[in-house]
């Protein structure tokens, strides 16, 4: 293979790299901005972990719920205050939440919540996490922490 073509497979393939980036990027920028919000309860973690530099350790109680067989997608029922919980009767599901399975345990997308350094007193009061939710693909993107009166942090 000359130098050629091998510069013109380099750049086809960066090239493939950045839309299929930029692709993922612009999907969930679409979930934060057209997507249900619903809330899930936060799980305790250790206190050693829950504040490390800038970002809170997170555990979710409805990971601790889902089987850890196989991934798939958890049907869930939300109340008046967007709480959403594992629904027990699966055909009635309002939504369905994309999980994924990672060294056996469940994971909800994320286990960890960045936020601007020095700020870490204000989310100490953290009991949800506000997540947006594409109800066609059950993907679900973090987008903020509620105290127990659910109000934003």
């Amino acid at each position: 293979m000359n130098v050629r073509v091998s510069r013109v497979l380099i750049a086809a393939a960066v090239l493939l790299v950045l839309a299929a980036v930029n692709v993922s990027i612009v999907a969930k920028e679409r979930i934060k901005t057209h997507g249900e919000i619903i809330l899930l309860e936060l799980a305790p973690v250790d206190p050693r972990s829950l504040m490390q530099g800038d970002y809170m350790a997170l555990r979710f109680e409805l990971a601790q719920q889902i089987s850890a067989q196989e991934a798939g997608l958890a049907p869930l029922t939300v109340d008046g205050n967007r709480v959403a919980r594992l629904d027990p009767n699966p055909q009635d599901a309002q939504l369905h939440l994309r999980f994924r399975v990672r060294n056996g345990q469940v994971w909800l997308g994320t286990n960890a919540y960045f936020f601007e350094e020095g700020s870490a007193e204000r989310f100490n009061g953290a009991r949800y996490g506000e997540f947006r939710l594409d109800p066609d693909t059950g993907e679900a993107v973090l987008t903020g922490l509620r105290d127990a009166k659910f109000g934003k942090l």
